[in-house]
């Protein structure tokens, strides 16, 4: 499949940025023909606090926070900027529940509340599952929706999805640059600028570009974005609004270090396993670009209608050695494999909301009633050759891998798979007295998938699979006064065969696997709605995983189940005396109740360990974090933070243990009129230690980021 579809994309996305410059000087100069009007100057609001009331991502509305049943954690713009965060595993830190995964060195990826949750990125309500590195300059919160979420959003969301909310047009003139430099050779300059056209029109465009080093050997990122935005009010009930993103992204594919004797390897963190000549051999490069057009209209009080289509590009060009291979006790060697793979992209949604509110029977009632129509054109080609060498588990010494010959190349197959999905779902926000709330909904999914395959070789038959499914949801709402909230709730969603890969011969005939979720909890607000306190305990479900067939090892078959019974408590907001406070806990009991399934030791000599028993892969049963700064006047502030992580395993075979730390992080600041000034000081006390690992290998372990410091100065206009 040739990405000439892309590249018309990247076009459009650039040619609406110059369109857009052309339409400001337009408005600008016919307005200024008509009338000279005052200066109107509306900065964003850069200290709301780090307490949010309101989320989107919940039931496709503003509802309250208070008035959801069921756990959704939000990263505010001002905590991401406090923290210094360029990364999504930077801004998820905050989020108790959340485990990290090294998503192969290409990826953002983690696990939630014990499961993987590799396919359950979206960006404003709009599925985002393509495998890249998400730029966070565009982005002006984060939420985190706990739990089966199929209700609204289809398939995937076992322990939850991420939600990233971007940046719109305002009404008004503004805009800044930030200039970020620090430790490894960061570089990295960001800008946000806002005008308004006229009174009906509003344009925004965000970017950034960064070249910097690493801490790790060979280590390098070089990404750039740019994404344009124009907002259009026809009338105070008509409102348009058209968003471009076109993003770049190369960087070493880096898989981390090996095990041995049941811990990560101790070697220094810099310590790479790859290429001797990494920038050639072992780079990842990504390509993203996006248009999206959201359409709302208010017919009257009671009824109002939103569509919103967004079409997307995505290609992928990987390479990487990896010491995924067993490691020798003998000769304390770790054999490495070698791979190239290829990912190619495109496809697009679309969402159509009718909200109705009413009072049926005398009760106050919100109704939400969609649709949703998506395909998805994924083609793939993995090529990898298992063991091409062995090197020094201690000393790799930078060993350059022979290059894989044209028939290894020719063994991975490419396969072209196509993805359409339509759903149907309704949703009802009731209030039943003052005190008590309800939320209902359920959703209908027709999901297919068809996979064709290529290669010079013997082809194989296409495959092809339907599922139709139905996701419900209820939760019930007690407030007995406007600052408690409890709630208990019920949610259900489903995984399909492949999901978002292709679809292979041993799982074609599967039926989904489905996720339940029982939680009860509380959401308490203090000092005026400026602090808020949560607590969820619940029980999660996945049953009919895909597992060995005792009798057929080559076939799967639905008996497989994983449990996690958990807590979690956050409190954030704003308290007197000038602070700022984010903190949380995760309790998480993840157990796999049934398996089928073994998996090799990682070293000599190679047992088959069975899974049925063991705790989930990256999910420690404890963990928790703070974040607190303080004004001091004169716009001057301070702060610094705590996280922690209990024990995790490596894997599912829980051969390797990833010990638990405690880091701490240390920030000033400086924020004028003009001027922004932060320092961040990051592992202040230079903890050794293991962030995230591949979740599903014991060798492929990555370690944290050593004492970094960095600096970034906001220009304001």
């Amino acid at each position: 499949m040739k990405f000439y579809k892309k590249r018309s994309l990247v076009a459009a996305v650039l040619a609406a940025v110059s369109s857009m410059t052309v339409f400001a000087e337009e408005q600008k100069t016919t307005e200024a023909d008509a009338v000279t009007l005052p200066e109107v100057k509306v900065q964003g609001n850069k200290d709301a606090g780090y307490s949010s009331a309101v989320s989107t991502s919940a039931t496709k509305s503003s509802a309250t926070l208070r008035d959801v049943p069921q756990t959704v954690n939000v990263i505010p713009e001002q905590l991401i900027r406090d923290q210094g965060a360029r990364s999504m595993q930077d801004v998820l830190r905050n989020v108790p529940g959340v485990g990290m995964s090294s998503g192969d060195g290409q990826r953002d990826q983690v696990t939630i509340r014990g499961f993987s949750a590799i396919s359950d990125q979206f960006i404003d309500g709009i599925r985002d599952d393509a495998m890249y590195y998400r730029d966070l300059s565009n982005i002006e919160r984060v939420e985190v929706l706990k739990g089966p979420a199929a209700v609204l959003y289809g398939r995937g969301s076992s322990g939850g999805l991420i939600n990233r909310v971007t940046k719109k047009p305002q009404a008004g003139d503004f805009g800044e640059v930030t200039v970020t430099l620090g430790s490894n050779d960061l570089k990295r300059t960001s800008f946000d600028v806002n005008n308004s056209l006229n009174e009906n029109v509003d344009l925004r465009v965000t970017g950034a570009y960064e070249d910097s080093g690493s801490f790790r050997d060979q280590g390098f990122v070089e990404r750039s974005s740019i994404a344009p935005s124009l907002s259009i009010k026809f009338t105070e009930d008509t409102k348009l609004l058209v968003q471009g993103e076109f993003a770049k992204d190369k960087r070493v594919t880096d898989f981390g270090i090996p095990s041995f004797n049941g811990k990560p390897v101790d070697v220094p963190i810099s310590t790479y396993y790859g290429s001797g000549n990494a920038r050639r051999d072992d780079y990842t490069a990504t390509e993203n670009a996006s248009l999206t057009a959201a359409f709302d209209h208010r017919f009257n009080d009671a009824l109002s209608v939103r569509n919103v289509t967004r079409y997307y590009t995505y290609e992928l060009d990987r390479n990487n050695t990896l010491p995924g291979g067993t490691v020798d006790t003998a000769t304390l060697t770790v054999g490495r494999s070698r791979g190239q793979v290829t990912r190619e992209e495109d496809g697009y949604f679309n969402q159509t909301d009718f909200t109705y509110k009413n009072a049926l029977g005398g009760l106050k009632q919100e109704w939400l009633f969609g649709m949703e129509v998506g395909k998805q054109n994924k083609f793939q080609q993995f090529s990898n050759k298992a063991n091409i060498d062995r090197v020094s588990i201690f000393n790799p010494g930078g060993v350059v891998p022979r290059a894989l010959t044209a028939a290894e190349i020719a063994a991975g197959r490419p396969a072209d798979s196509v993805f359409k999905v339509l759903g149907f779902y309704a949703q009802d926000q009731i209030a039943l007295t003052p005190e008590w709330k309800a939320l209902l909904g359920i959703r209908h999914d027709t999901f297919k998938q068809d996979t064709h395959f290529g290669g010079a070789a013997t082809i194989p038959a296409p495959l092809s699979r339907t599922d139709k499914t139905w996701s419900p949801r209820a939760g019930l709402v007690w407030q007995p006064s406007e600052t408690a909230s409890y709630y208990v709730s019920y949610s259900k969603s489903y995984q399909p065969s492949g999901e978002s890969f292709a679809l292979a011969a041993n799982n074609t005939d599967n039926e989904p696997e489905q996720t339940e979720n029982r939680e009860i909890g509380t959401k308490l607000d203090f000092l005026d709605g400026a602090f808020s306190v949560t607590g969820a305990l619940f029980n999660l479900v996945r049953s009919d995983i895909k597992t060995i067939d005792p009798a057929n090892t080559t076939v799967l078959i639905n008996v497989g189940e994983q449990r996690t019974n958990g807590l979690e408590l956050t409190a954030s907001g704003r308290l007197s005396h000038g602070w700022d406070i984010s903190t949380g806990y995760a309790y998480l009991d993840g157990r796999i109740t049934k398996s089928n399934s073994k998996q090799a030791s990682p070293q000599t000599p190679v047992v088959q360990i069975a899974l049925e028993g063991n705790r989930p892969s990256l999910t420690p049963k404890h963990s928790a974090f703070v974040w607190a700064v303080k004004q001091l006047g004169s716009g001057f502030s301070a702060g610094g933070g705590l996280n922690y992580s209990a024990d995790r395993f490596a894997s599912q075979s829980n051969a390797v243990v990833l010990p638990g730390y405690l880091t701490a992080d240390l920030a000033a600041y400086y924020r004028s009129k003009r001027y922004d000034v932060a320092v961040n000081l990051k592992n202040v006390t230079d903890k050794k230690y293991i962030v995230s690992a591949h979740g599903s290998n014991d060798n492929l372990l990555m370690p944290g980021a050593p004492r970094e410091i960095q600096v970034a100065l906001t220009y304001k206009f």
